[in-house]
């Protein structure tokens, strides 16, 4: 667990060494964020349990990046139930705290606060000190052509505890699978969106650890363009709240997600592996229909060769696919009346952006 004054180190740190900032900050002696209007900004969220170790250095970094690139912000600290002095550390810095009266999850958090901001941009990150706060300007920079920034951890210093990372693996591929995209990073915490875009989804946008999960299989699937920024990614301070059973929530949401955008992509293979057993199972009745009798004649049309195992495997592989095939059609017959409330929109507020160098940038674009 770092100290305090590690903290501040590294704080300080991150500020001073960041060659994009310092490069702006130094050019003709102006903030490369000048002109831009008073009436546009940036809300940062920060759902918070329990981290008054690290809450208040958090807050102060990003509250100091902000202000040194002429953002107007604000910082809204969620305390999501909190038995510690998570939301006292939080209100020295000045920031608006907002409090749960008991734990209801990281999703819950993070509704609260983005319900709760003024701005249409929002940035939302986590209290423990793991993400980059330096990097927060160059999301919301690229956000002028894409509806959703993702911090991806894949910089040069990423701590991820080895434990974590095949559950991590498996539940991108299965992201990977269902979307058709390459997604580097599935659920980190660091990203920057529209709120009137990500609001459409709260109904169906889990209250805990899935929310990023979920929030980007429903902007793939509803062809919102997503946009990756590689970061670094530090050891957090303190306990982690993420346990093994979390697992087991992600690979359901997930799989739920697809039965609501995708479900061919569920039912189809499923189809077809009960449609293969039903057929090897058939091949097999027959084949032991021959040694059973040891004959070949016309009274072999008269015995009862194929099982009842085998056809109902095949009626269920049946079953199954006229099932998916109805879900997809319901799904898409829903929509042409349904359309998304919030269009993808890549210029709205271009002053917030027009000053704001970035580096280059991954993207994945949802398929048209």
């Amino acid at each position: 667990m770092l100290t305090k004054e590690q903290l501040e180190a590294r704080r300080l740190v991150s500020f001073k060494e960041d060659p994009v900032r310092k490069v702006k900050l130094e050019k003709n002696g102006t903030n490369p964020a000048a002109g831009l209007a008073a009436k546009t900004g940036v809300s940062v969220v920060v759902p918070a349990f329990n981290e008054e170790a690290a809450v208040r250095a958090q807050i102060e970094a990003i509250g100091q990046v902000l202000s040194d690139y002429g953002l107007p912000h604000e910082i809204i600290v969620v305390d999501d139930g909190s038995s510690d002095r998570t939301a006292e550390e939080a209100l020295l810095t000045g920031a608006r705290v907002l409090q749960h009266p008991e734990n209801r999850g990281y999703g819950a958090a993070l509704k609260t606060g983005i319900r709760a901001a003024n701005y249409e941009i929002i940035v939302i990150t986590d209290a423990d000190g793991t993400y980059p706060s330096d990097q927060i300007p160059q999301l919301v920079a690229k956000l002028k052509t894409a509806d959703m920034v993702v911090g991806a951890r894949i910089g040069q210093q990423v701590h991820i505890p080895l434990v974590r990372q095949p559950a991590k693996w498996l539940l991108r591929w299965l992201a990977i699978y269902i979307t058709e995209q390459q997604i580097p990073d599935l659920n980190s915490g660091l990203r920057a969106f529209r709120r009137d875009c990500v609001k459409q989804y709260f109904p169906i946008l889990s209250n805990r650890f899935s929310f990023t999960t979920t929030v980007t299989l429903a902007y793939f699937a509803d062809d919102y363009r997503i946009t990756y920024h590689p970061i670094n990614y530090h050891r957090r301070v303190g306990q982690s709240k993420i346990v093994p059973r979390h697992f087991m929530d992600f690979a359901i949401l997930i799989i739920r997600m697809a039965m609501l955008f995708q479900p061919l992509k569920i039912f189809v293979p499923l189809a077809f592996l009960f449609s293969a057993l039903g057929v090897a199972k058939v091949i097999f009745d027959i084949v032991t229909l021959f040694i059973r009798y040891n004959t070949i004649d016309w009274s072999l049309l008269y015995q009862p060769a194929i099982s009842a195992s085998a056809t109902l495997l095949l009626v269920l592989g049946f079953q199954l696919l006229l099932i998916g095939m109805m879900a997809d059609g319901l799904i898409r017959r829903i929509g042409q009346h349904n359309r998304p409330v919030a269009p993808s929109q890549n210029g709205l507020a271009p002053e917030l952006f027009a000053n704001l160098e970035v580096e280059s940038q991954v993207v994945v674009s949802a398929k048209s």
